[in-house]
């Protein structure tokens, strides 16, 4: 590929049209770039509007690069929570340590950034809805690909052929198995379910995290100011409770059977928890493809390497990843020389973030006892200062300037 300065608009890209499926984190910033570079963008997004609010995310590393070049880091410093502390809590309730959030998530205190998820999809949106059509309430339902193109029918009713299709859906993406086959094929699970929902902060909480650890449970309530704050209650458990995810009755059960009889304030969430009415259930997984294309449909984000919240860089794989294939797409001759270029050039990158799950996040929730006493001991011996250098993993690719073929 071509490195310039800057990247520059060409006319290899122009009338070339692309749909996009997903309007969170990729989508948007896929739309943005594949824009600046000339092409004719749809979004489509099941949901009626961008959602708001939502827990917390991290923007690190290359990704601070990604959102610097977009224009949008100064909103985004605006919107950063600083979470300030991190309390672990043995079984019993006790304080096992109280720390630098940085010290346990591998982050930089005053570079990187955590912001709710909605206030970076709202940045997202809105530095490009003038410039691509959005479709909301709608989805892709039938993917039919020839010479030409790809034919998609929308669950909505309407039809239409686009030059090429990018799945940018999520963990569980429907273009993926439409395009790529059943999930099952690419899920790794990781061993954890977890459920998210919103409370009211009886607990004094203040941009700080609690975490209440017993052998293959967890518990957290995580307040990102003075209002209400999110709570999450994690357990390991063999197999994916499959029966679970389509009935959020099912969940509350299963939830509060494995909870049931933990102490702390663990009663009081469950009770939350059964009137919650944003609550989030789902498993604790990645996904791992060997091609992240076919034919003229592609994938980016979680629908292609989902890293896992245990790694905490979802969002940031997606910012980096939707920067790079619509560079590639622009650097290359042909959608499929494309492809290949973004696979070529992204695919270390997201392994070694990926991989990461075994080497940090993952200890916040021991199995067994044994586990348990180690993450304990290791929590007492972290120093009080943030380290001063983030995981070489997060800034482990150097964004490249991309501009057409000659």
């Amino acid at each position: 590929m071509t490195r310039v300065d800057t990247l520059v608009n060409g006319p290899a890209a122009r009338g070339r049209t692309v749909l996009i499926s997903g309007a969170s984190i990729a989508g948007p910033a896929l739309a943005y770039w594949l824009n600046r570079q000339g092409f004719a963008v749809t979004v489509v997004e099941k949901a009626g509007t961008i959602r708001d609010g939502g827990y917390p995310i991290d923007v690190r590393g290359t990704a601070l690069d990604v959102v610097r070049r977009m224009g949008i880091l100064p909103r985004l410093r605006d919107a950063h929570i600083d979470l300030r502390r991190l309390t672990f809590l043995d079984e019993d309730g006790s304080e096992v340590a109280s720390v630098d959030p940085h010290a346990v998530t591998g982050g930089v205190a005053g570079r990187d950034l955590e912001v709710r998820r909605g206030a970076l999809a709202d940045a997202l949106h809105e530095a490009v809805r003038d410039d691509v059509e959005f479709l909301f309430d709608d989805s892709i339902d039938i993917l039919h690909e020839h010479r030409h193109g790809v034919d998609v029918t929308f669950r909505g009713g309407g039809r239409r052929t686009f030059d090429l299709v990018v799945g940018a859906d999520g963990l569980h993406s429907h273009t993926r198995r439409l395009q790529f086959g059943p999930e099952e094929l690419f899920h790794r699970y990781l061993g954890y379910c977890f459920a998210g929902f919103t409370l009211r902060n009886t607990f004094g909480l203040v941009r700080e995290t609690v975490m209440w650890n017993a052998p293959g449970r967890a518990a957290v309530l995580y307040a990102v100011g003075d209002g209400d704050v999110h709570g999450f209650l994690n357990f390991a458990r063999p197999e994916p409770p499959f029966d679970a995810f389509r009935d959020p009755e099912a969940q509350r059960d299963l939830v509060a059977e494995v909870f049931d009889g933990a102490g702390w304030e663990v009663p009081g969430m469950l009770a939350a928890l059964r009137d919650a009415d944003d609550l989030f259930f789902d498993v604790v997984s990645q996904i791992r493809m060997p091609r992240w294309s076919s034919g003229r449909v592609a994938l980016v984000g979680d629908a292609a390497y989902a890293p896992s919240f245990l790694t905490g860089q979802g969002s940031s794989l997606a910012l980096v990843g939707a920067y790079m294939l619509a560079g590639s797409l622009a650097a290359e001759r042909d959608y499929a020389a494309g492809f290949a270029a973004y696979e070529r050039d992204t695919r270390a990158f997201v392994t070694l973030n990926q991989d990461q799950v075994g080497e940090g996040e993952a200890a916040l929730f021991p199995a067994t006892a044994p586990a348990l006493e180690q993450r304990n001991a290791m929590l007492r011996g972290l120093g009080s200062m943030p380290p001063a250098e983030g995981r070489p993993a997060h800034a482990a690719l150097v964004l490249p300037e991309f501009r057409p073929p000659v």
